[in-house]
């Protein structure tokens, strides 16, 4: 996190960051303020944001498969080249933890929530497409931007700290959002 500008297409995002844990152990040290720093990493889940212009990864990948798999689309392109690799945390394992720090974590030592499973775009496509039954073929636009190479934490200190570990794995917790997406399809097209 100390090791220089933050990357540049999250650098804001990184800076801010920085600023919480800064701002956490000098009121702590100042007023004797009691505060924890939790950095959740990418969350999905049931009642996501699904809207193509401003979601996330997974519920747009979910929204553009369902989709394609109603119109009978030959075809779902995808920014980039598939390769980034990203973590994925499942939104009531996220609530989980930052309740267990909230309670049981007595530091301003920022601690990472995460599922420490990592998982290629590519791979992420062809788990959703597997499982939206979408049985086109995906295309990967390269003339758009893949984003960080990499966004991996490392979760060690919430397991070590205050005993916690996600237990929702990626295939259920897709499975939940996704079985959430197509009860409220109507809503969202």
């Amino acid at each position: 996190m100390w090791d220089g500008y933050p990357e540049e297409t999250n650098a804001p995002y990184g800076i801010a960051k920085k600023l919480l844990g800064v701002q956490s152990a000098a009121y702590r040290q100042q007023y004797g303020l009691n505060s924890v720093v939790v950095y959740p990493v990418n969350l999905y889940g049931p009642r996501d944001n699904f809207d193509l212009d401003s979601s996330h990864v997974i519920p747009a990948m979910l929204r553009k498969f369902h989709a394609a798999k109603l119109a009978s689309a030959p075809e779902v392109t995808l920014w980039g080249d598939g390769s980034p690799t990203r973590e994925f945390f499942y939104v009531e394992d996220c609530a989980e933890g930052v309740l267990a720090a909230a309670e049981r974590y007595d530091s301003s030592d920022p601690v990472n929530l995460g599922s420490s499973d990592e998982i290629s775009m590519r791979d992420l496509a062809e788990r959703i497409r597997e499982l939206v039954g979408f049985r086109g073929e995906i295309r990967w636009d390269t003339t758009k931007p893949n984003g960080q190479p990499r966004r991996k934490l490392d979760v060690s200190r919430a397991r070590e700290r205050f005993g916690f570990e996600a237990r929702v794995e990626l295939g259920d917790g897709l499975a939940r959002t996704y079985a959430w997406m197509r009860q409220h399809w109507d809503e969202l097209a």
